[in-house]
């Protein structure tokens, strides 16, 4: 290589590698100057993300979306909605057409190294199944034969393929892209078994055109840890979003509820005067206000507001905390300190 190539080069990568620095890394600051956030949820599952008749989105997956706009903005509702199949999620991430994926989606090792970060997990779940009582059985082991319905581009067809190839069990698939699809086959009898994660099969349950003659067998066929997705590479928007996560898991563990939090940060307790902001500058360590913590609750409230307001023991879906609850209640849920 001659001395001016060598320096055509050398310009030309000067020139490249700041340009990629800031594809790479730009996500919140294009956020802040766009003024809201594209989260990227399903087609349509209660609970967790799905539209009323007036297109307004709400359920788990979508106040997670609406506490991270409150980290950024101070404002819980500078948030648009794609939905989006399994099948294109990760494509929807990947390309930019959204900026956070919050969709019911499984941490999987694949899946964290080849199409973005999870920044922690907003629901543990695992797989189960749903049939019609009429089918007479008590345990998955018994579905020898069975026509399954399922949703393409998920972990559950991996799941149940290897489920009945280890129990030795026959099983015919019958799969598509969307939840209601789904659903609508099962209900019409073309299958006799619907697979999904649990919180799916209760969240679907009560749309049935007869409820009663449905229920969900008690075996758990996999682990389910569900959460949100940002772009890989990309190191200031993934701590924004997931330190807007251990916010909302910290706050319930603090006892800071979206009643209570502005007079929480009067308080004299120095983890609590550090976590929302009146003290110290944990925000400005990762772009965001120093109070942003305080501005998640009092927009969304803390987890445990959030999860019974969609799909608690006081909604139609009836879920129990279980590995949901606290750590110190009996579940897995934890968070780092905010210090």
């Amino acid at each position: 290589m001659t001395l001016k190539n060598a320096l055509m080069t050398g310009a030309a990568l000067a020139t490249l590698i700041p340009a990629m620095s800031a594809q790479a890394a730009g996500t919140l600051d294009n956020v802040k100057e766009k003024g809201f956030i594209q989260c990227g949820v399903s087609t349509g599952l209660p609970g967790f993300s799905a539209p009323d008749d007036k297109g307004n989105w709400s359920g788990l997956d979508v106040d997670y979306c609406r506490a991270l706009s409150a980290a950024v903005f101070g404002d819980p509702d500078k948030v648009k909605y794609t939905p989006l199949s399994a099948k294109v999620r990760f494509t929807a991430l990947q390309s930019g057409e959204i900026d956070i994926l919050s969709r019911n989606t499984t941490w999987t090792m694949s899946r964290d190294t080849d199409f973005g970060n999870f920044v922690g997990v907003m629901y543990y779940d695992g797989q189960g199944f749903m049939i019609p009582k009429a089918l007479e059985v008590s345990s998955a082991t018994e579905l020898d034969g069975a026509a399954v319905c399922t949703q393409t581009g998920t972990t559950t067809e991996l799941n149940v393929a290897d489920f009945f190839r280890s129990n030795g069990l026959n099983y015919t698939v019958v799969a598509f892209e969307k939840y209601d699809e789904v659903v609508a086959a099962y209900d019409s009898g073309r299958c006799d078994v619907y697979t999904t994660d649990r919180s799916g099969l209760a969240a679907q349950l009560p749309k049935m055109s007869k409820p009663e003659e449905h229920m969900i067998l008690p075996d758990i066929i996999s682990k389910e840890p569900l959460g949100p997705v940002v772009r890989a590479d990309d190191a200031a928007w993934e701590d924004a979003a997931r330190w807007t996560l251990n916010c909302l898991v910290n706050a319930e563990e603090m006892g800071v509820t979206s009643a209570n939090v502005m007079d929480m940060a009067k308080s004299d307790d120095p983890n609590l005067q550090r976590m929302l902001g009146a003290e110290g500058a944990l925000g400005s360590k990762i772009g965001l206000p120093d109070d942003f913590c305080a501005q998640v609750v009092a927009g969304v409230g803390n987890y445990g507001e959030i999860y019974e307001r969609h799909v608690g023991t006081s909604t139609p879906i009836n879920l129990e905390r279980g590995l949901n609850a606290l750590w110190k209640d009996g579940g897995i849920l934890y968070a780092p300190p905010m210090r």
